[in-house]
């Protein structure tokens, strides 16, 4: 499977592609994941769009999956631009033989009520364009409702910590790789508590619709 991720720091913290990696070779059914990113720092699609480094990538090899990350507050901002940035994107996806998948960030953790503003966005676009919502901002908020002492978000209230980002891959590879996490080695690798990694892969399967496959 070869994943083209398209985005920002959302996508480059705690390097989110490489997480899926190795979540994806531990799977009782193990898949190879080969993945590259385009990043640039608080950076919009529009930009991407406008720099031809995200165009570049997408013309330059075969993807299964082309991952777009907008920046955070922009579907809660203004959703007729984000989605605007996203149509952009989806001819060269599909003339490259792709398909698009649209990575669902999370609120900013002083504005819980902006997920459902997100959400909506997300969702309205995916359908447009046919494209796969990775449910990442539902995921964190069923966790943080389950455990609201979770540490998802670093000190600025915006970005992931390990565990956030830890979670994030979990939701990448029961959405969009069709996988489920099948035991705790990644967690351990990384010193994440199996008492919040068993959390994560349980909420992330949820919005994956598959069963959790600890061994």
């Amino acid at each position: 499977m070869r994943v083209l991720f398209i985005g920002n720091s959302y996508t480059a913290r705690n390097d989110l592609p490489q997480l899926v990696v190795r979540l994806a070779a531990d799977a009782t059914s193990p898949l190879v994941v080969e993945t590259r990113m385009v990043i640039a720092g608080g950076a919009s699609l529009r930009r991407h769009w406008n720099a031809p480094h995200a165009r570049d990538a997408i013309a330059s090899d075969r993807w299964d999956w082309v991952v777009l990350q907008e920046q955070s507050t922009l579907p809660v901002k203004n959703a007729s631009r984000y989605h605007d940035n996203v149509r952009l994107f989806q001819p060269p996806i599909a003339a490259a033989g792709a398909r698009m998948a649209l990575y669902q960030t999370w609120a900013r953790r002083d504005a819980p009520q902006a997920q459902d503003t997100i959400d909506a966005a997300v969702a309205a676009i995916a359908r447009e364009c046919e494209a796969r919502p990775v449910r990442v901002g539902a995921a964190w908020r069923e966790a943080l409702r389950r455990d609201p002492s979770l540490p998802l978000y670093t000190n600025d209230g915006s970005h992931p910590t390990l565990l956030g980002s830890y979670l994030a891959a979990c939701v990448f590879l029961t959405a969009l790789l069709t996988r489920s996490p099948a035991s705790f080695a990644v967690a351990d690798r990384l010193a994440l508590p199996r008492d919040r990694a068993s959390l994560t892969h349980e909420v992330a399967c949820g919005e994956g619709g598959r069963p959790v496959e600890h061994a």
